[in-house]
Formats: C-alpha cells, sequence, structure tokens
C-alpha cells in the first residue's frame, strides 16, 4: 500500500483551481485564507484520501505542488 503526501508551496499559489478540477478523488480546494498575492491557495482536505498520483502537481503552471509517495515493504 502507497502512502501519499501533497504539499503546497501557499505563497506561489494563485488558485487557479487547476488542480482542484483535476484531482480524481476531489481532495483538494481553495484554503478560505488569502496569501500574500491575494489568493486563496489551494490545500488538500483530507492527505489519508490521496493516492499520490501526482496529476495536481503535472497540472499546476506554477510548480506549486509536489507529491511524495511512501511505499511499504513487506518483509
Amino acid at each position: 500500500m502507497a502512502a501519499a503526501r501533497v504539499t503546497f508551496r501557499e505563497e506561489r499559489c494563485k488558485g487557479c483551481e487547476l488542480c482542484v478540477t483535476f484531482c480524481p478523488k476531489g481532495i483538494i480546494t481553495l484554503a478560505k485564507h488569502i496569501n500574500s498575492m491575494g489568493f486563496h491557495p489551494a490545500t488538500v482536505e483530507d492527505q489519508s484520501k490521496c493516492t499520490g498520483c501526482a496529476t495536481c502537481a503535472r497540472m499546476c503552471p506554477d510548480l506549486v505542488i509536489e507529491v511524495e509517495r511512501e511505499v511499504a515493504r513487506v518483509g
């Protein structure tokens, strides 16, 4: 089973919502707070539901998103 962690460079996010639109699990939303550029940055609602597919990172035009996957080893 793979565990994934998604991180956003919130201060660089312009809230374009491409990651929100293309997340197959629908777990990315825009935060209620505003970053220093005046935008609502993207955030993940529930990290435990992330599969680590990295579609969000590929869609981000500003390279704001990083996806790390950890694979559990058996034995």
